[in-house]
């Protein structure tokens, strides 16, 4: 459902590497190498961990964003902090839930690319519930949790057989346990102007 490590790291790897030598005939800024990397829902930027030594072992600079997955405002704005430390021109990369927080904070004037894997891409004006809302539901979705605070954990179930279903079971124990809560009032928020409009995607 949102991420197979292994083989997804390979996937971001090319897919990126290949965005970015076409996109670098048409923008000599992106010779930086800058990738800001974001994580979906239930995770933090431990996700990243299979894909971050192959893009670094091509030569590029790798961050990896840490959101609270409080609201879209939030993660946008800890997306944004982790642009502007980077020296130059950004490629902005994101999973699931990210791709709606990418299609905001893309609009930051150091993100050249934006690079969506298995994500959400909004329009302007657009939630992630409004283009959930045609979809039929996922069978995880029975498994989700929401608390008092209206914040959503996946159950244990749920973990090993859609989130992570080619780790091992103490592996998906493990994230489980660690599992950020996201908000679900994030999915109701709107996008002001989605960045894919104006940047390669």
């Amino acid at each position: 459902m949102f991420m197979r490590k292994l083989s997804l790291s390979m996937v971001i790897a090319t897919s990126f590497l290949s965005t970015a030598t076409v996109h670098a005939a048409l923008d000599p800024d992106l010779a930086g190498k800058n990738v800001v990397l974001v994580h979906g829902a239930f995770s933090d930027g431990s996700s990243w961990n299979k894909v971050i030594p192959i893009l670094e072992s091509k030569g590029l600079h790798v961050t990896a964003v840490q959101n609270p997955l409080t609201s879209l405002n939030d993660d946008v704005s800890a997306t944004n902090r982790a642009i502007d430390r980077q020296t130059g021109p950004v490629i902005l990369v994101r999973h699931s839930w990210a791709g709606s927080v990418i299609t905001q904070a893309g609009n930051n004037d150091k993100v050249k690319v934006l690079v969506y894997v298995a994500a959400f891409a909004p329009d302007s004006g657009q939630s992630t519930n409004e283009i959930r809302r045609e979809l039929p539901a996922p069978s995880w979705a029975a498994e989700l949790h929401k608390d008092a605070a209206g914040y959503l954990t996946l159950s244990d179930k749920a973990i090993a057989e859609d989130f992570a279903p080619d780790l091992s079971l103490a592996q998906a124990h493990l994230l489980a346990a660690t599992q950020e809560p996201w908000f679900a009032g994030s999915l109701d928020e709107k996008i002001a102007h989605a960045a894919w409009h104006d940047k390669p995607s």
